[in-house]
């Protein structure tokens, strides 16, 4: 009898181990929000200003603005900290102003692309970019702006505004750009 009960235990147990799997590593984290409460290392110190915003003129894909007509006014790229998805007050006043020109513009939706510099892993700086397109987001859903009116996507850092190795590079490329897609 008591060969049988621990014959059953061990097959349940082989079972339960089977049927589970291995755990697999998260990749993404959840949203924590637009807030983050992380340290920000003594690499983000730097003269170079990293959450100014700059104007950049609007890209249009052709394929998909056929016969609309949209303002040409510019969208402020928003910049962060190295390793931070937290908005500064200068990335909220580019939102600001980049939402007064979504509310204005109603005939197009924006692509919202969040990118990272070349440090970090491929996966880690995926997660990132789209850590900071959806901060964005966000924000601009706060405003007033429709969700259905804003995509997001990662580049991670595969599409660097500036293809230096310093800081100063690196600065440039930790960045949400946004894309006007119809």
């Amino acid at each position: 009898m008591r060969k049988q009960i621990f014959g059953t235990l061990l097959m349940l147990c082989c079972f339960a181990l089977a049927a589970g799997g291995c755990a697999k590593k998260e990749l993404v984290k959840e949203d924590e929000g637009l807030a983050q409460n992380d340290a920000v290392t003594s690499q983000a110190a730097t003269s170079v200003p990293t959450t100014t915003a700059v104007p950049q003129e609007p890209v249009v894909k052709d394929e998909t603005l056929t016969g609309t007509t949209l303002a040409a006014e510019p969208f402020e790229t928003l910049y962060f900290d190295l390793d931070s998805y937290v908005l500064s007050q200068d990335a909220r006043d580019a939102l600001d102003s980049n939402a007064q020109w979504l509310l204005k513009n109603t005939a197009g939706s924006v692509r919202l692309e969040g990118n990272c510099d070349e440090r970090g892993s491929d996966e880690y700086n995926l997660a990132l970019g789209e850590k900071r397109a959806k901060a964005a987001k966000n924000y601009l859903v706060t405003l007033g702006i429709p969700a259905d009116r804003l995509a997001t996507i990662s580049y991670g850092k595969e599409k660097p505004a500036d293809p230096g190795h310093n800081e100063a590079a690196w600065a440039k490329n930790r960045r949400v750009d946004f894309v006007i897609v119809k």
